[in-house]
C-alpha cells in the first residue's frame, strides 16, 4: 500500500466560508474555460461523431477541474475531498478515453474495423466501475488534522491504471501522427497542431496529476488544470479550422460569457445586502449589453457571408459568362474564315464575268452584276469585321508600327473616294496642312480607321459635304471627318464605339446595313495606338464631326 500525504486541505466535516485562495481560483478558472469554451464551440459545430466526443471531453475536463478544486480548496471538509478525489481519476480517464475516440474520428475515421478501439473502451469501463463500486484504486482516506489529509492507493493497481492511461494517450497521438503524414487537404495544419498542443498539455498534466501522486508528492498537483487549457485549446482550434467557424463569434461569446461568469461570482460573494444588490444590477446591465453585442456580431457575419455567398455567385457567373463569350468569339472567327474564302472566289469570278472573260454580257446582265458585286463586296467587308473584332478581343491582332506622315495616307483615301462623293454629288473639301505631321502607327490598319471614318460620312450624307482636316493640338494631331448629313442624337454618340450598334434615323429605322463593328474596331484600334477617337454633333438632322486623336512624333526617317 502506497500512502500519499497532502497538506493542499484543511479538515473539517462542514463546508467552511473562507477567501479564496489563488489556488481555488486558478482551478474554477480553468474549469470555466472548459465548459465555455467546449460549449460555444460545440454549439457552432456540425455535431458529428468526432465533435460528439469532443463534447464530452469537455465536460470531462471541466469535472476534472471541479475535482481539483475539491481536492485543494482548504474551505471544504473531508467529504467533498474525498468525493473530489474519486472524480479527479475517473474525470481524467475519460479525458483520455474521449481523446482517443476524437483522434479516431476527426477529421473522419480512417480505419475499417472498430473492434480493438471497443474493447479498449470495455477495458475502461471495467476501470471505471472498478474504481466506484470496490475498493481497487483506494484503499482509505484518512484526516489527521486540519491542514493534513491522506489518501492511500493500492499500488499495484494504481502503476496498473497509469499504464492504462498512458497507453491511450500514446495511442492517440500516434494515430494524430499517422493521419498528419497522409493528409495532403486543408486538415493537415489543424492536425499537427492538436498533436503538438495535446502532447504539450498532456505530458506535464500527467506528470503532476498521475505520476507524482502515485510517488506520493501533490506538491504540483494544483497545476494540472492550466495544461489542460492548452489541451482543450489546441483540439477546438481544429474543430475551428475544420468546420471554417466564425472565430469572431466564437471570441466575443466566448469573453462575453467569461465576463458574465466574474460577476456571477462576485455577486455570490457579496458580503451585505447592498454589494449584493449593486453587483446584481451590474450583472444584468452587462448581460444584456453582451446579448446585443453578440446579436450585433451575429448579425454582421451574417451579412459577411451573404456578401462573400453573392461574391462567389457572381465569380461563378463571370466565369461561365467568360466561357460563353470565348465560345462565341470561337465561333465567330471560325465562321469568318470559313466565309471568307467562297465570298472571295464569288468575287473573281463576278469581276471575270464582267471584264468579258466568259463572253459578252447584255447591258441588263451586266447592271445585276455590278448589283451582286457590291453586296457582296458588303458581305466581304462585314467577314473582315467580324475577323478583326475576333483578333483584337483575343490579343492576336499584330501591328506592324512605323512614323507615317499623315497628311498622306490622308490623301490616298480622298483620291480613292472621289467617285463615290461625286456620285452622290458631294463636295469633298480636303486641304493638305503645310507642315508635316508625323504620328507612329501601322500602316494599314490606321488607313482602314480613315477610310472607314470618311467612308461612313459620304454614305450617311444625302446634301452637302464632306470636310477632311489635320490639325496638330499640343503634342496631338487631329483627324477630323465633318458631313452636312443625318446627324446623331446625344442618346446614339454615348454608345456608338460599341459591340454591334448601329445608327438610328429619326423613325427609328436603322441607316444602314451592317454588324455595328467598324466603329467598335476603329477604337480598339486607336486605342492600342495610344489614341482616342470620338463623336460629335448637333443632334439629327445637324450633320456631324468624327474626331481621331494620335500622339505626334518627331520624324526620323533619313
Amino acid at each position: 500500500m502506497r500512502i500519499a500525504r497532502t497538506h493542499l486541505v484543511r479538515s473539517e466535516t462542514f463546508i467552511q466560508r473562507s477567501p479564496m485562495t489563488p489556488i481555488n481560483i486558478v482551478a474554477l478558472t480553468t474549469t470555466a474555460v472548459y465548459l465555455m469554451l467546449g460549449g460555444i464551440i460545440y454549439i457552432h459545430s456540425r455535431r458529428n461523431i468526432s465533435e460528439n466526443f469532443f463534447a464530452l471531453m469537455s465536460l470531462s475536463l471541466t469535472t476534472w477541474g471541479i475535482a481539483t478544486f475539491l481536492i485543494v480548496s482548504p474551505s471544504l471538509s473531508g467529504t467533498f475531498f474525498q468525493i473530489g478525489a474519486y472524480a479527479h481519476y475517473i474525470a481524467g480517464n475519460l479525458v483520455f478515453l474521449c481523446l482517443f475516440w476524437f483522434a479516431l474520428y476527426f477529421p473522419e475515421r480512417n480505419i475499417k474495423s472498430l473492434a480493438i478501439p471497443i474493447l479498449i473502451t470495455l477495458v475502461d469501463g471495467a476501470f471505471f466501475i472498478a474504481i466506484i463500486a470496490t475498493d481497487f484504486f483506494f484503499s482509505s482516506f484518512a484526516i489527521f488534522s486540519p491542514l493534513e489529509k491522506q489518501i492511500s492507493f493500492h499500488t499495484g493497481n494504481y502503476i496498473l491504471y497509469t499504464l492504462y492511461i498512458l497507453f491511450l494517450f500514446v495511442t492517440a497521438e500516434v494515430i494524430l501522427l499517422k493521419k498528419y503524414k497522409t493528409r495532403v487537404d486543408a486538415n493537415k495544419t489543424p492536425i499537427l497542431y492538436m498533436f503538438l498542443g495535446t502532447t504539450i498539455a498532456s505530458t506535464p498534466a500527467l506528470f503532476s496529476n498521475l505520476i507524482l501522486p502515485g510517488l506520493g508528492y501533490f506538491s504540483l498537483f494544483s497545476i494540472g488544470p492550466i495544461f489542460g487549457i492548452v489541451f482543450i485549446v489546441t483540439i477546438a482550434y481544429a474543430i475551428f479550422k475544420h468546420n471554417l467557424l466564425n472565430v469572431k463569434i466564437i471570441a466575443t461569446e466566448f469573453f462575453v460569457s467569461l465576463i458574465i461568469l466574474i460577476l456571477i461570482i462576485e455577486v455570490l460573494s457579496a458580503s451585505s445586502i447592498s454589494e449584493f444588490l449593486l453587483k446584481t444590477v451590474t450583472l444584468a446591465a452587462v448581460s444584456l449589453l453582451g446579448y446585443l453585442i453578440i446579436r450585433s456580431v451575429l448579425k454582421e457575419v451574417e451579412i459577411r457571408q451573404q456578401i462573400e455567398q453573392l461574391a462567389g455567385e457572381l465569380k461563378t457567373a463571370n466565369k461561365e459568362l467568360g466561357r460563353i463569350s470565348q465560345a462565341k468569339s470561337d465561333f465567330i472567327s471560325m465562321a469568318s474564315h470559313q466565309l471568307k474564302t467562297p465570298l472571295s472566289i464569288i468575287k473573281g469570278y463576278i469581276s471575270m464575268t464582267l471584264e468579258g472573260s466568259f463572253g459578252n454580257l447584255s447591258k441588263k446582265i451586266t447592271d445585276q452584276l455590278q448589283k451582286v458585286y457590291i453586296s457582296n463586296e458588303r458581305l466581304i467587308a462585314l467577314v473582315d469585321d467580324l475577323l478583326n473584332l475576333s483578333r483584337v478581343e483575343e490579343g492576336r491582332m499584330k501591328y506592324d508600327f512605323s512614323e507615317e506622315h499623315i497628311a498622306d495616307i490622308v490623301q490616298q483615301i480622298v483620291d480613292e473616294v472621289q467617285m463615290p462623293a461625286q456620285r452622290k454629288k458631294l463636295r469633298l473639301i480636303w486641304e493638305r496642312p503645310a507642315e508635316k505631321l508625323y504620328a507612329r502607327v501601322d500602316l494599314n490598319k490606321m488607313r482602314n480607321v480613315i477610310f472607314n471614318l470618311v467612308d461612313n460620312a459620304i454614305k450617311y450624307t444625302d446634301v452637302g459635304a464632306v470636310t477632311i482636316t489635320v490639325l496638330q493640338h499640343d503634342q496631338s494631331l487631329h483627324i477630323a471627318v465633318s458631313d452636312t448629313g443625318r446627324g446623331i442624337s446625344s442618346q446614339q454618340i454615348k454608345k456608338l464605339f460599341t459591340k454591334f450598334t448601329r445608327v438610328l434615323e429619326g423613325s427609328g429605322r436603322l441607316t444602314t446595313s451592317g454588324f455595328g463593328l467598324g466603329l467598335y474596331v476603329a477604337r480598339l484600334i486607336v486605342e492600342e495606338h495610344k489614341g482616342r477617337i470620338w463623336a460629335e454633333s448637333a443632334g439629327l438632322g445637324k450633320g456631324s464631326t468624327f474626331v481621331l486623336e494620335l500622339p505626334i512624333v518627331e520624324h526620323t526617317k533619313k
